[in-house]
């Protein structure tokens, strides 16, 4: 039997395959709601991704973004983002990723994001560290915001959600942060904090498969990852804050002052 991270690999090398012939040869674009874009290069990736792992681990169960829903209160669990970056994709920006991350009981064992187009490999395996490209990544040394460039992802909230996302940006940029990015794919973005490029990174609202393979490439490579409220990442829907561990509670006092509150639920009539 091929363990998780080989099957990690092999599933996200076709899934980049198939992304990366559709980027080549074109593919026509569709509204999953406003903004949010879907394409037969995300639903093919998927089934390819898929197809892989039911080959190796047939009884494990599948959490993925377009086509196959789980809980995520199981023993083994995959978590696939088969087009992270699709608005790029759809633009013709080649800043995309497909991203693999097997959990064990809750907890992230090892996790795959490629791009197909640059050929770059990200691999995290629990207690074993993170590599690019086979190379080992460590997060930056910097222990104040203003040494530091910030990343930041924006939801697809285009209402409270976006001007509170802006409202944190000011923030950063009253704290003489070196710049702001923002490159539209989450899984790459948290790479790039364990690579040391971003000093801590935040988005209001991500999806479990989102941050799934990222989430364990930072903490391998020294960093530290909580929600925006400064607890446990669970694996639903939820803020995320990533940064190199020396930054992350003056990154989260920000982060934290203008997360908005979820609405109770109305009480029945």
């Amino acid at each position: 039997m091929k363990s998780p991270l080989d099957t990690a690999r092999a599933a996200a090398l076709v899934g980049g395959q198939t992304v990366a012939r559709y980027f080549r040869e074109g593919v026509e674009i569709r509204n999953k709601q406003s903004y949010n874009l879907v394409s037969d290069a995300d639903i093919h990736s998927e089934q390819a991704i898929v197809e892989v792992i039911r080959r190796d681990f047939p009884d494990h169960h599948l959490l993925a973004e377009e086509e196959h829903a789980s809980r995520t209160d199981v023993e083994h669990l995959w978590l696939i983002d088969p087009l992270d970056g699709t608005n790029n994709f759809a633009h013709h920006i080649p800043h995309f990723a497909v991203s693999v991350a097997y959990y064990r009981d809750g907890q992230p064992w090892c996790g795959v994001i490629h791009n197909p187009l640059r050929d770059d490999w990200y691999v995290a395996e629990r207690g074993r560290g993170a590599t690019w490209n086979g190379q080992p990544v460590q997060v930056a040394p910097h222990q104040r915001l203003d040494q530091s460039l910030i990343g930041v992802g924006f939801y697809y909230d285009r209402g409270r959600m976006m001007e509170a996302t802006l409202a944190a940006l000011g923030d950063f940029f009253r704290a003489q942060v070196h710049g702001i990015r923002r490159f539209g794919t989450a899984s790459l973005d948290l790479c790039h904090v364990a690579q040391g490029m971003y000093g801590a990174y935040f988005e209001f609202e991500l999806s479990p498969w989102d941050f799934a393979a990222g989430r364990l490439f930072v903490e391998e490579a020294g960093g530290r990852v909580t929600t925006c409220d400064g607890a446990e990442l669970p694996l639903a829907k939820t803020s995320l804050l990533a940064s190199n561990g020396l930054l992350h509670d003056a990154a989260l006092e920000i982060a934290r002052r203008h997360l908005p509150r979820r609405e109770p639920p109305s009480e029945p009539n």
